[in-house]
């Protein structure tokens, strides 16, 4: 599976009327509005995150991940919902002594969606379309040690490393082992997964449904419809009124209360790796200055800006690790919030008098507000900060691919994506020799350990470089009815496994 370095767009509910339940039909998933308990129950998911296409290497954003990960299609690893990864679509593997070859068996009898077996050849495909020139995957720099991929048999890929990478595993669970006949994958699939994709009505919900020749274990339900809103307190209403049953992630921590003191409903806070950050474009002036973004980072609040956003939920953690990444370290003592350090700084890289840029923000909550808050922040250092309301589309296209911006506001839901830092291609690009060699260092390394140590090493570098704003970690909440149980609480990547979802008679 490869994460698209931001969430999708929250794109219109459009109302189920006769002519959109019409369109569902032909598309053979009918409007799932009600359902029994059991094996063959319909779990109905609300979700803010409608994927822009079904495509993870084309820009679709943190709703194809929800949707589509672990449920339609597979990696050869699995990142597991506490973090761990496990063998997928590899029934066994092993490493040469020197760390530069792996030698993959795929698991028998794996059949794709659309009949065709799974075959080494489907594999190399599907880790060539990640790393090719056109993906527009951003975990495609991860995958740069591959230096070739071979197919000796049907069951059997040899993937060679121009270096050791000890971290190939975790990477190729980003992948999607995809049909190499496959075809229009932006709107139609070809996977692997428990379920097979049953319609998608844009704007409104995606329908999965239980594919009966999955190769693994069945799934706890029969049919499983994500269904899209555009704003926290519509997705709300539609638990509280039964249209859905879970809340993939709540957005709106004031109305948790109406649901804490009801029997009907189950409140669960699991782990999240969601930062929220204004990222510069450290290429250009003042942002290339490294004085004006630990100015800047030391004029914010951010603990004032996550009570107003999040109340008593979410974590200030100074840096872009959370601490579920093993390379944690609490950062945020450094450059912590200090009005007068922030206009003496700014004084000393030239701007006594401050300056004036622009935030790029995407249209959806919490950007906007966040925005806001920042320009009253920034003017009291004499900083002056317009904003600019983009979609997420503009987003990808403005600030991710063309670099066009002075800074950005933008959520980042990947685990462990420190690795960013170390490109200087990235869309903020930040370039510092010390952290991308520390990053390719610890890539290289022998051991966990000695991995742990250099990505700690970096991060305490690029927090101490102020190379991003680091606002704050979103909590993870997930809400759902009594009814219902067996969904993941920390939604790693976004991803949402939907494979163990039950739902009562």
């Amino acid at each position: 599976m490869t994460a698209s370095p931001a969430r999708a767009s929250r794109t219109p509910l459009s109302a189920l009327n006769a002519t959109a339940a019409a369109v569902l039909l032909l598309m053979g998933a009918a409007p799932a509005l009600a359902a029994d308990g059991g094996p063959d129950a319909v779990i109905n998911i609300g979700s803010l995150y409608e994927p822009q296409n079904l495509d993870n290497t084309a820009g679709a954003g943190q709703g194809i991940n929800e949707a589509f990960n672990g449920n339609v299609y597979e990696a050869l690893f699995r990142l597991d919902d506490d973090g761990t990864v496990s063998p997928g679509l590899v029934k066994d593997y092993k490493v040469s002594d020197d760390g530069l070859t792996y030698t993959f068996t795929l698991q028998p009898g794996v059949t794709f969606h659309s009949g065709d077996p799974l075959t080494s050849a489907d594999v190399k495909w599907s880790i060539e379309r990640v790393t090719s020139a056109d993906s527009k995957s951003s975990r495609k720099n991860s995958l740069k040690p591959i230096a070739a991929i071979e197919t000796p048999d049907d069951a059997t890929v040899v993937v060679k490393l121009s270096s050791r990478s000890i971290s190939l595993p975790y990477n190729l669970s980003y992948v999607w082992v995809i049909n190499d006949a496959a075809k229009d994958l932006q709107s139609a699939e070809d996977g692997t997964g428990p379920y097979a994709l049953d319609g998608w009505q844009r704007g409104a919900q995606l329908a999965i449904k239980r594919f009966d020749k999955y190769w693994g274990p069945k799934p706890e339900n029969g049919e499983v419809v994500f269904k899209y809103f555009t704003e926290a307190t519509a997705l709300n209403n539609a638990l509280l009124t039964g249209a859905v049953d879970v809340i993939t992630s709540v957005q709106s921590p004031d109305s948790l209360a109406q649901f804490k003191d009801n029997p009907d409903f189950t409140v669960a806070e699991g782990k999240s790796t969601t930062k929220l950050l204004l990222a510069y474009n450290d290429r250009v002036a003042p942002f290339d200055n490294v004085k004006v973004r630990k100015a800047l980072a030391r004029a914010v609040d951010d603990k004032k800006l996550l009570e107003a956003v999040w109340g008593d939920y979410g974590t200030l953690i100074g840096s872009f690790v959370p601490p579920t990444d093993p390379w944690y370290v609490d950062l945020t003592k450094v450059d912590a919030y200090d009005p007068e350090s922030a206009r003496a700084l700014l004084a000393e890289a030239g701007y006594p008098d401050g300056f004036t840029f622009t935030i790029d923000t995407p249209n959806y909550d919490p950007h906007p507000l966040a925005a806001q808050f920042l320009q009253g922040e920034l003017a009291k250092v004499g900083v002056k900060v317009n904003i600019n309301v983009i979609t997420a589309n503009e987003w990808y296209t403005k600030i991710y691919k063309a670099h066009d911006f002075q800074a950005t506001l933008q959520e980042h839901v990947n685990h462990r994506d420190i690795v960013f830092y170390g490109n200087p291609d990235f869309y903020w690009g930040y370039d510092n020799p010390k952290v991308t060699e520390l990053i390719k260092a610890s890539e290289e390394a022998a051991t966990v350990d000695e991995q742990t140590e250099k990505l700690k090493e970096a991060n305490i570098q690029i927090a101490e470089d102020a190379a991003s704003n680091w606002l704050y970690l979103y909590p993870q909440i997930v809400v759902s009815k009594t009814s219902v149980s067996g969904y993941p609480l920390n939604g790693l990547n976004s991803q949402f496994f939907a494979y163990g979802i039950k739902k009562a008679d």
